[in-house]
């Protein structure tokens, strides 16, 4: 987990889009990337007044906010341009955005099971591969990005209700190390987290009816909070992780390993 020792003020001036950022892990790394100097871009689809309140509280100058869909291509083309605009250059992109839906596979009617699908796997994955698809011209040209994905220890795991979802983040797995292997030689970097459960708004309804269970899961005796993950995003954004890339963090206080 990053400190201030290991991350000292390398990133003032340093830029940063955060997806998802209007609450939850998104507006956690937000804030901690912000305290650390860069100058953040926040971004939310639907909940423009919550990312208007995660903005105003950010600390220092410079920081933006768009909205967009990401699972609509062209809106991840905007959204990087904006950001742009806006910031000059980007150094980090941390692809946080997503969606958790059950996606039964008794689910009786196709058309629901296939929309279920694409809803996911669009918001999740694709998003990812489109927003680093369309920052990466600009990071190449400067040689050095890095680019930050949010899985989830479903990758690893599975899930039985909602498979989509499982499947959107194994494929951020596997994307973070494709990215690692053809670009790192340019400066670009990738990086992947996947935490377990964290105390956010998306995961409180399973939380409150199966908490006593979760927490007989996890080793260190709580479930993670939104600045658990963040910190350990601070860190990957630093210097301090500049010789690695490919790689998948595991915030899930021992829970599971793969």
């Amino acid at each position: 987990m990053a400190t201030a020792s290991v991350v000292g003020n390398e990133l003032a001036g340093r830029t940063a889009l955060v997806t998802g950022s209007s609450r939850g892990i998104g507006a956690a790394i937000a804030r901690a990337l912000a305290a650390a100097g860069m100058r953040v871009m926040v971004h939310c689809h639907q909940e423009l007044a919550a990312a208007q309140e995660v903005l105003a509280a950010l600390p220092g100058e410079g920081h933006g906010l768009v909205q967009a869909d990401v699972s609509v291509p062209a809106e991840c083309l905007r959204l990087v341009q904006t950001t742009l605009d806006h910031m000059g250059h980007l150094d980090v992109l941390v692809n946080n955005a997503g969606i958790y839906e059950k996606q039964l596979f008794t689910t009786p009617e196709y058309g629901e099971w296939l929309n279920a699908w694409q809803r996911t796997l669009d918001t999740n994955l694709m998003s990812a591969v489109n927003l680093t698809y369309c920052a990466l011209p600009h990071m190449l040209a400067r040689g050095r990005g890095k680019i930050i994905n949010i899985a989830s220890r479903a990758a690893f795991r599975g899930e039985t209700e909602a498979p989509a979802y499982a499947v959107s983040k194994a494929g951020m797995v596997v994307f973070t190390r494709c990215l690692a292997r053809a670009l790192s030689a340019q400066g670009v970097l990738s990086y992947n987290i996947a935490p377990g459960w964290v105390e956010t708004a998306m995961a409180r309804e399973g939380m409150e009816t199966m908490r006593e269970s979760i927490l007989a899961e996890i080793p260190i005796g709580r479930i993670a909070t939104p600045e658990d993950v963040a910190q350990v995003a601070l860190f990957l954004a630093s210097d301090a992780a500049d010789y690695l890339t490919g790689v998948t963090i595991d915030v899930n206080g021992a829970s599971y390993f793969h």
